[in-house]
């Protein structure tokens, strides 16, 4: 108690009290019984000097006289402090145990001795409801007659320790997980001699994870649809990327193309211009040529006039020959003269007849072929003008077909523009579906890293 004699003697035992309990009914009942020669033994709990708390296991044990009276109180004790101390610490364990988790006790052959409220609580019983039944009255059927579920008894029985997680089935069949420890209980002799199992409630911790892992396996399964549309797309930006570089070197060499095509209708419409100047030049000598041989046959016409004229006069000159030379007949010698000049005239007007029909048939024959020269330079003409409305049509396209190609080598230009702009705009796409590749890759792993912690 921390005292020396002289500090206690004839002091009450009050001072060994605190002083609530020493004025109490009940610490006033207690001298009263010794008093009266009744005996009393407990475990006490005492105040020493200084204040200090302790506990003792004492017996109060009335001393009487031959009288049967009581003379004096001997009390033998025990300083139990620190028994008592460790086993409030173990109570202190336990009911903060009892407080929190589900706290279940059985012998060691499953058969349930106790169980506390939260198990209670936890598993839908009343403890009249488990208690003297055995723990297999929590599980599946199938697996209560299960060579592991026996092993697992058996395993307690030899005062292993069991813990995992456990599914086990409350009343009405409701689904319970707990993740519990089941614990021998060993007496003295190392013994095991009953198993309590402490638990905690996780069942909807473990359908949480279960869902998470439902939900999991899900996204897991959308995120790789996910990267594989990705590649596709990164595939198919590659593919119209590479496309699109084609058709941009096709286009080029299209507008290339156009621009020399635009050069040669050019040269072509220049040449059909410079034909269609020629063609109206023939057709001006052709209308040059026909006006010439109209006057040629106009002249031809006038010639053969006169021819008719001189025909009269040589037929009158040898009409009048023939008069001279009746007349130079009749003259007879006198006439002889004239005669010969009646015969030369007449020698002369047949050879201006000869001549005359010469030129008459010459003058036909030009005639003639002047008329086969108009009517060849009116067929030249008329092929000459079908010619030029040919060329000035062809002259007419061309001009047009030259105005439509500079459209087209505009819009060739603009279209070459275009897919260039296009091709990178492709490129670019298929960068950010690289980079969407990379970030979605990265965002599975990261998930499932996530998921695996």
């Amino acid at each position: 108690m921390g005292y020396r004699m002289e500090e206690i003697q004839g002091k009450h035992h009050r001072i060994f009290v605190e002083p609530g309990f020493a004025n109490s009914k009940e610490y006033k009942d207690f001298w009263d019984a010794l008093s009266r020669g009744e005996f009393q033994a407990a475990e006490y709990k005492r105040i020493g000097n200084g204040g200090k708390e302790i506990w003792i296991q004492a017996s109060y044990n009335p001393i009487l006289n031959k009288a049967g009276e009581v003379t004096k109180i001997v009390k033998y004790a025990t300083d139990i402090t620190a028994r008592i101390l460790q086993n409030a610490s173990y109570q202190g364990q336990i009911d903060a145990m009892n407080k929190s988790q589900a706290v279940i006790s059985f012998n060691l052959d499953g058969t349930i001795i106790d169980a506390n409220q939260n198990f209670l609580d936890v598993m839908g019983y009343q403890i009249e409801e488990i208690r003297g039944e055995h723990h297999r009255k929590f599980v599946d059927p199938a697996f209560a007659s299960s060579k592991e579920y026996q092993d697992f008894w058996k395993a307690l029985g030899r005062g292993e320790f069991q813990s995992a997680e456990y599914k086990r089935i409350g009343k009405g069949g409701k689904e319970v997980w707990i993740q519990a420890s089941y614990n021998p209980i060993f007496d003295p002799n190392g013994k095991p001699i009953k198993v309590v199992k402490i638990a905690t409630d996780i069942t909807e911790q473990v359908s949480a994870r279960n869902e998470a892992a439902r939900v999991g396996k899900v996204v897991d399964e959308n995120l790789e649809k996910i990267l594989v549309s990705v590649r596709d797309a990164n595939q198919q930006a590659t593919s119209a990327a590479s496309a699109s570089g084609q058709a941009l070197q096709t286009v080029q060499s299209v507008a290339a193309a156009a621009e020399e095509f635009q050069s040669s209708a050019y040269e072509i419409a220049r040449s059909m211009n410079s034909s269609k100047d020629e063609v109206d030049k023939a057709n001006g000598e052709v209308g040059n040529a026909d006006q010439s041989t109209k006057e040629l046959s106009n002249a031809a016409q006038a010639m053969s006039n006169i021819i008719e004229v001189i025909q009269d006069i040589a037929g009158q000159i040898n009409l009048l020959a023939l008069n001279a030379t009746i007349e130079s007949a009749r003259a007879g010698e006198a006439g002889k003269g004239f005669a010969v000049v009646a015969a030369e005239v007449k020698s002369l007007a047949n050879q201006v007849g000869s001549a005359t029909n010469q030129i008459s048939s010459e003058i036909n024959g030009m005639q003639s072929i002047s008329e086969n020269v108009v009517n060849n330079l009116n067929s030249i003409k008329t092929a000459i003008v079908a010619v030029e409305a040919s060329v000035a049509a062809v002259a007419g396209a061309v001009e047009e077909q030259t105005a439509t190609t500079k459209e087209i080598t505009v819009s060739m230009q603009s279209a070459a523009t275009a897919v260039g702009d296009i091709n990178e705009n492709l490129s670019s796409i298929s960068h950010a579906v690289e980079d969407a590749n990379t970030y979605a890759q990265e965002g599975v792993e990261l998930y499932r890293s996530i998921a695996q912690a």
